[in-house]
C-alpha cells in the first residue's frame, strides 16, 4: 500500500492505536515499549503484513529531528536540577569522554574486522556512541526501578545530555567520509564550535525565553504551550544556523526553564510529556517503516559481533575510564556500564550517511538498526535483573515508605492563612509567577469584591485581594511574607 494524502491519516491512526495498545500490555511480558512501536512499524512496511511503501530518508530524518525536539525538550523540563547537581561532572565527563571513547573503540574494532576504512569505521561508532534518551526514560520509568545512591539521576543527565556529543562525531566523519581530500585536523574547529555556540546559547535562549513567557499577556493558557513550542524549534535552528549544536542548545534551554517558575508551568510540564510519548511513537513507526527486515538480515553476523563487543567491551571501557577520578564503586560502574542503550537516536543519525550519499552508507545504516534493537531488546530488558543482582535496588518495602514520605513532603500544606494585600503595597499589579513564592507554599483561592477565583501564574494582584495560602510550615509562611514584602 502507497502512502497517499487520502489515506495518510487513516493509516497514521490505526498505526497510533495498536502502538497504544502494544504499549499497555508490553510491561506484562518485560519488553520495553519502544520495541513494541518500531516492530509495528516494521510489520506495517513493505516486507510486513501492511504492505506500506516507505523509502525516503529524508522524510525520516525530518521527522526524527522534529521528534528529538520534543523528546529532548521535554527531558530537560522534567529533569530536576537539584536532583542532578550532585552528579553533574560525572553526568557531563559521561555525555563527553565516555562518548567519545565509545565511538573510538568501537570505531577500531569494526575497522579490524570489516574492510571499512578507519573513517567509515569511526562513522558507524560516532552514530552508536550515545545512549538514547527515549529508551533510558521510558524504561526507567516503567520499569519503576528504585535505585541506591544517585545512579538514576547520573543515568537520565548522561542520556539526556550526550546525544550532542554524538550528533557533532556522525557530522564530522560523514563529511571526512564524502570528502576524502578533507583531513581530521580540518574538523577540529568546527567540533568546538559546535561545542561552545551550543552551550552558550542554550543559556542565552533559557534566559530570555524565561522572561518572555512570564511577561508576555496571551489571552488563552493553551497559547503558552505554543509559545513554548516555539521557543523550542527556534532554539535548534536558530543555533543550527550559526554553526552552533541545537541539541545542545534545545537541552540546556530546557533544563534552565524547567528550574524556573512559568506561567502555566504544570500544565506546560503535563503537555510535553504528551507530546515526548507522541513523538516516540511517531519516530519509532517512522523507521520500522524506512527499515527492510530482509535488508538487515544479511548483516545479523556483523551486527552481534559488534553488538556484543559494544556491550561486553566499549561501553564498560568507557564508563570505567571517565569514571575513574569519581567514588563509585565497580558495581555502581557495571550497572552505568549495562545501562548503554540504543535506541531511535543512532537510527536517525544513520540517515545523515545516507543522504550525504557515503559508500557504505547503506550497509552502516542496516547495522546499525540491528545493534539499536538488539541493545534494547538485551540490556532493557534485563535492567531489573541485573540491578538485583549487583545488589542496587532498594527493597520493596523501603521503596513504599521512601514513595510515600516523598509524595506527602511535595503535595500536603498544613497551614492555611489569610493575607490582605494593602492598597499601597508593593506587590499590586504584579503577576503571581513574579513573586518568587516557595514551593512549599500555595496560593490556593483569592477573594476579590467578595468573589472567589483560582489563582495562576499569570494571575495579577490587586488591592485588598485577600489571599488564602497553604504553607507547609512557619519557615514557608515567613518566605511568603517576604515574598509579599509585608511584616510578619
Amino acid at each position: 500500500m502507497a502512502i497517499t494524502t487520502e489515506n495518510i491519516l487513516l493509516i497514521g491512526s490505526v498505526l497510533l492505536f495498536i502502538s497504544l495498545i502494544a504499549g499497555k500490555t508490553s510491561n506484562r511480558f518485560g519488553v520495553p515499549v519502544i520495541l513494541f512501536f518500531i516492530t509495528i512499524g516494521m510489520l506495517a512496511g513493505s516486507d510486513g503484513i501492511g504492505g506500506i511503501y516507505f523509502d525516503n530518508p529524508k522524510i525520516a530524518q525530518f521527522i526524527g529531528i522534529i521528534s528529538l525536539n520534543f523528546i529532548l525538550f521535554s527531558g530537560g523540563l522534567d529533569t530536576d536540577l537539584k536532583s542532578i547537581k550532585p552528579v553533574i561532572k560525572e553526568g557531563i565527563t559521561l555525555s563527553t569522554l565516555g562518548v567519545m571513547l565509545t565511538a573510538a573503540t568501537v570505531g577500531l574494532f569494526v575497522w579490524a574486522i570489516t574492510d571499512f576504512t578507519i573513517y567509515e569505521a569511526l562513522l558507524l561508532g560516532s552514530i552508536v556512541s550515545s545512549t538514547d534518551s527515549a529508551a533510558v526514560f521510558s524504561i526507567l520509568r516503567s520499569k519503576s526501578l528504585a535505585l541506591k545512591g544517585n545512579l538514576r539521576p547520573i543515568l537520565e543527565l548522561e542520556s539526556g545530555s550526550n546525544d550532542p556529543m554524538a550528533y557533532i562525531l556522525t557530522l564530522v566523519f560523514t563529511g571526512l567520509v564524502v570528502n576524502q581530500d578533507a583531513s581530521f585536523a580540518s574538523a577540529i574547529p568546527m567540533f568546538f564550535m559546535q561545542l561552545f555556540i551550543g552551550g552558550a546559547l542554550g543559556i542565552v535562549f533559557g534566559k530570555i525565553s524565561k522572561h518572555v513567557i512570564n511577561g508576555i499577556r496571551l489571552d488563552y493558557e493553551g497559547l503558552y504551550i505554543v509559545l513554548l513550542i516555539a521557543i523550542m524549534f527556534f532554539s535548534f535552528s536558530a543555533t543550527n544556523f550559526v554553526g552552533g549544536n541545537g541539541f545542545l542548545a534545545l537541552y540546556i534551554c530546557a533544563l534552565y526553564l524547567g528550574d524556573k517558575d512559568l506561567i502555566h508551568k504544570k500544565k506546560i510540564l503535563k503537555s510535553f510529556d504528551s507530546f515526548a510519548w507522541l513523538m516516540q511513537i511517531v519516530l519509532f513507526l517512522t523507521l520500522g517503516l524506512l527499515v527492510y527486515p530482509t535488508e538487515v538480515i544479511p548483516y545479523i553476523g556483523i551486527g552481534l559481533l559488534i553488538s556484543a563487543f559494544m556491550i561486553l567491551l566499549a561501553r564498560p571501557i568507557s564508563v570505567f575510564t571517565s569514571l575513574v577520578f569519581y567514588k563509585y564503586s565497580f558495581r555502581h560502574k557495571a550497572f552505568i556500564s549495562w545501562v548503554g542503550l540504543r535506541g531511535a537516536v543512532p537510527i536517525v543519525f544513520a540517515t545523515y550517511p545516507l543522504l550525504a550519499g557515503a559508500e557504505k552508507a547503506g550497509m552502516i545504516f542496516n547495522i546499525v538498526f540491528f545493534i539499536s534493537v538488539t541493545s534494547v531488546l538485551i540490556q532493557g530488558t534485563t535492567l531489573p535483573v541485573v540491578a538485583k543482582l549487583l545488589r542496587l535496588t532498594i527493597p520493596e518495602s523501603l521503596k513504599r515508605r521512601t514513595q510515600t514520605d516523598m509524595v506527602l513532603s511535595d503535595s500536603i500544606k498544613s497551614m492555611l492563612t489569610e493575607i490582605v494585600i494593602p492598597e499601597n503595597s508593593p506587590v499590586v499589579g504584579k503577576q503571581i509567577v513574579h513573586l518568587g513564592m516557595p514551593r512549599t507554599a500555595i496560593i490556593s483561592i483569592i477573594q476579590r469584591n467578595k468573589k472567589f477565583i483560582t489563582p495562576h501564574g499569570a494571575t495579577v494582584l490587586e488591592p485588598n485581594d485577600i489571599l488564602f495560602v497553604l504553607s507547609e510550615d512557619k519557615e514557608a509562611l515567613s518566605t511568603v511574607f517576604q515574598c509579599l514584602d509585608m511584616p510578619n
